[in-house]
């Protein structure tokens, strides 16, 4: 990371209350996701795989971010694809949280088996289209007027990430 004193570890349960105004931020922010409220932890845990979730934490052992997935259907013929959310605290952006964030995930998923990570992201949030293309995501479309988020209709850019070993047999 861009910070000496920072790393990425798995997410615990006590991490909770963090992640949870980290996620809340970034909502506040507009440019994040349809959702406008962060769930309760226990809809949040229940909603994402426990071997793919991790935080980005300062010297002090504080989050400064984090990432998790959740599979996108529960047929086994998409047990390799997931689709995830990454979020930085607005303090730690631009320092290689996102990155390293990122970087983790994937060595996870790529360990994992998963074939192919997607998200969507909104086309104004260039700072995550950056950071996921970066990471070798390709954008795969864009899904127009997808849904009305505060009062306007919001475009989506769909991105993928192909495993260059899992799922290629």
């Amino acid at each position: 990371m861009g910070d000496s004193e920072t790393g990425v570890r798995a997410m615990l349960p006590q991490d909770a209350e963090r992640v949870l105004a980290i996620y809340q931020a970034g909502l506040d922010t507009g440019d994040a996701s349809f959702e406008t409220v962060a769930p309760a932890w226990e809809v949040f845990d229940a909603g994402r795989l426990p071997e793919h979730r991790f935080v980005a934490v300062g010297g002090d052992g504080g989050v400064l971010g984090w990432i998790a997935a959740a599979a996108v259907s529960e047929r086994c013929c998409y047990a390799g694809v997931v689709e995830h959310s990454i979020y930085v605290a607005a303090e730690a952006r631009g320092r290689g949280v996102g990155k390293a964030l990122l970087e983790a995930f994937i060595a996870s998923t790529e360990a994992g088996g998963i074939w192919t990570i997607q998200t969507g992201v909104f086309p104004e949030n260039t700072a995550s289209l950056r950071l996921h293309h970066a990471a070798g995501f390709r954008t795969v479309g864009t899904r127009e007027r997808l849904g009305r988020h505060h009062g306007r209709w919001r475009d989506v850019v769909m991105l993928e990430r192909r495993s260059g070993s899992a799922g290629v047999d």
